[in-house]
C-alpha cells in the first residue's frame, strides 16, 4: 500500500501509471481540501484500489452533545458519495 494525499489530484494519473494495481491510502479529503470526485476520477483502478481517510471532516463535524449523530451523518454522506463513483 502507498499513501498519496488527496490535495494534489493531478498527480494521481502519473502515480497510477507507475503503480496501476497497488492499493492507495488517501488522506486529505474534506477539511484539508481534497475531493472524492477528483480522486475517484483520477486514482480509482478496476478494483477501486482506494482507502480514503476523511477523519477531520467527521471528528470535527460537531463539538456538541449531538456529536455522534452529526459525525454519523457526515460519515454516511462521504460513504454514499464514494459509492456513487464506484
Amino acid at each position: 500500500m502507498f499513501v498519496v494525499g488527496a490535495t494534489q489530484p493531478e498527480w494521481f494519473e502519473q502515480i497510477r501509471a507507475i503503480i496501476p494495481e497497488h492499493f492507495l491510502l488517501v488522506p486529505g479529503v474534506g477539511a484539508q481540501g481534497g475531493s472524492l470526485k477528483d480522486i475517484s476520477e483520477k486514482a480509482m483502478n478496476k478494483d477501486c484500489g482506494l482507502l480514503v481517510n476523511v477523519s477531520r471532516g467527521i471528528i470535527f463535524a460537531s463539538d456538541g452533545e449531538n456529536f455522534a449523530e452529526v459525525a454519523g451523518r457526515e460519515a454516511k454522506k462521504y460513504q454514499q458519495e464514494m459509492a456513487g463513483y464506484m
